[in-house]
């Protein structure tokens, strides 16, 4: 017997266009028109139920009129419906009409549609074009830049799907105004972290012109302020992802808040929305790297006032157990050997760098459960 080396070596250009913009559904079709996408003679629009009436029957009809063959797919919206299930109904639906390699798929909606359909694409008929028409501020700031698409079970969230690079996003502020005021704060929760994170200038800017977007009582949207924060959120998941695009280490810090959060989210049964639970997972954070000497406490105030300056809830819901919360993050896929991992903060704009160049660390139950229970005490 003998070894036959089979030598795979390539190198792989992922680079893609994010457009920034107000009511790009024209500017996307004359996109498709001059032959973004070779190889397509087909395409499927897939969202969820709300974005359906809101752009999802404006878009079919644009493009039909333009000559494109194209059909419109939808599922409930909701975190809920992010489901294996739900992927396997919609694939069903592509097989059912004959669609194959020569179909482009547009995902029109926020992160939950992004997240499924993007995983989606990338495993139908061993991977189709993708096209994110992002609609929500949560997807302009999470899916714009990654490659990350994944769906929930119950057990855990997001911890089935791969990484798969759109060929073209396209984040839509316009589509903003119809977005409940709720879901304007809750999708501002991963612009918040990117600040926390990354970027202390951007972070005070936050605090002078969040309420020129959202304040307590009102959407605003004010335009200038809106294609700001956009940019910026771009621009700092981007100086994070080009080094660290499979979240070997690096990548890691954009989960500031999530483990703790992304518990709460599968505890709650998304009767809190993602952005909602990573507000409370960023404020929790913040309090343990305090209790622990690494974050000041000024660093603390300064992140919850600014949550609750847009209404945003920063205390783990009562009926919730810290016990149970701390058995539910080891779902996190931060953790390793059963150990818990949490990225942390140093002070605003720095996250804390661990031995051997780590971004996050084990904390062990006992210690989590104590803390959890001081700091809700």
């Amino acid at each position: 017997m003998g070894i036959f080396d089979v030598k795979l070596q390539r190198v792989e250009d992922d680079s893609y266009e994010i457009e920034i913009g107000f009511d790009l559904i024209g500017k996307m079709i004359a996109d498709l028109k001059s032959g973004m996408i070779m190889g397509v003679n087909k395409y499927v629009i897939i969202t969820d139920s709300n974005c359906k009436e809101f752009y999802g029957d404006k878009m079919l009809t644009k493009m039909v009129e333009k000559g494109f063959q194209t059909e419109l797919f939808y599922f409930e919206a909701g975190e809920e419906y992010k489901t294996r299930e739900t992927k396997a109904q919609l694939e069903d639906k592509l097989l059912e009409k004959g669609y194959g390699r020569d179909t482009c798929i547009i995902a029109l909606g926020g992160g939950v549609v992004t997240d499924l359909v993007g995983f989606l694409a990338g495993t139908y008929c061993r991977g189709i074009p993708v096209i994110y028409y992002a609609t929500t501020i949560l997807a302009a700031a999470d899916a714009s830049i990654g490659g990350k698409t994944a769906v929930d079970t119950p057990l855990a969230t997001n911890y089935i799907g791969i990484f798969r690079q759109p060929d073209k996003i396209y984040l839509d502020i316009k589509t903003w105004e119809t977005l409940p005021i709720r879901e304007v704060r809750a999708g501002l929760v991963e612009t918040i972290k990117h600040a926390c994170l990354y970027d202390k200038d951007f972070f005070e800017y936050l605090e002078k012109n969040i309420d020129k977007i959202v304040n307590a009582d009102n959407k605003v949207l004010d335009k200038e302020v809106c294609e700001y924060i956009t940019q910026k959120n771009c621009q700092i998941k981007y100086d994070v992802v080009i080094q660290d695009e499979k979240e070997e280490n690096l990548r890691q810090i954009l989960n500031l808040g999530h483990t703790l959060g992304r518990a709460l989210e599968t505890l709650v049964e998304f009767k809190y929305n993602h952005g909602e639970c990573v507000a409370i997972g960023l404020v929790y954070q913040a309090r343990i790297a305090n209790d622990l000497g690494y974050l000041d406490k000024a660093d603390v105030t300064r992140i919850e006032n600014l949550l609750k300056k847009i209404s945003l809830e920063i205390e783990i819901p009562k009926e919730i157990t810290t016990e149970i919360l701390v058995n539910k993050m080891h779902t996190d896929k931060k953790s390793k050997n059963n150990k818990i991992r949490f990225v942390f903060m140093e002070s605003i704009g720095k996250i804390k760098e661990f031995e051997n160049g780590n971004f996050s660390t084990k904390v062990e139950d006992e210690y989590l459960l104590d803390v959890i229970k001081r700091v809700r005490e």
